[in-house]
């Protein structure tokens, strides 16, 4: 496409040229002088281009931050029906709690003791703080200081589950940690 409008151009140009050459020469012919030549004009150089500052350097490439450990969550623990005594599965998960301690040294932690719907209000308070001692006995035995640790039995009147079934019973009897202000 430039090469053609380069071609245009060029026989514009010459085209012109050899027009205008003829009017001149049939001007002399006629004995008509000659237009006088233009006065000369001074002309300037155009300014030297200025190149364009180099780009600046590329920014350093700074290495990712790693990234942040996760943070350990509390899970909760559950027993069996009328129990209150830790089973390993769940002593695994307070092995696993204390390592928010670890990561909180000076934090407080409530442990909360619950119950299924089954019995008593008065049994199963009395069930929920036994629920709940326990855990906190075993969190002591662990290394965390008992000052940093608080029990509270809500015995069935917090259930997780509302459902009236043996599998909603199993999530309600837990112990559930809740990290204090």
């Amino acid at each position: 496409m430039k090469i053609r409008n380069f071609g245009l151009l060029l026989l514009v140009a010459v085209l012109a040229l050899s027009l205008g050459g003829c009017g001149c020469a049939q001007q002399a012919v006629k004995g008509e002088a000659a237009p006088a030549p233009a006065p000369e004009q001074k002309v300037v150089a155009p300014e030297p281009v200025k190149e364009a500052p180099p780009p600046p350097p590329p920014a350093p490439v700074v290495a990712p931050e790693p990234a942040p450990a996760p943070a350990v969550s509390l899970q909760d623990i559950y027993f069996d029906f009328d129990k209150y005594t830790i089973r390993p599965g769940d002593a695994d998960i307070l092995k696993k709690n204390y390592e928010w301690f670890k990561a909180n040294p000076k934090a407080r932690l409530r442990v909360e003791g619950n119950c299924d719907e089954r019995g008593t209000v008065e049994y199963n308070m009395v069930l929920g703080q036994k629920r709940a001692d326990a855990a906190k006995a075993y969190m002591k035995k662990l290394g965390v200081d008992g000052k940093l640790l608080e029990t509270v039995s809500y015995g069935k009147e917090k259930p997780l589950d509302p459902e009236h079934n043996e599998a909603a019973w199993a999530k309600n009897r837990r112990d559930h940690f809740s990290p204090l202000q």
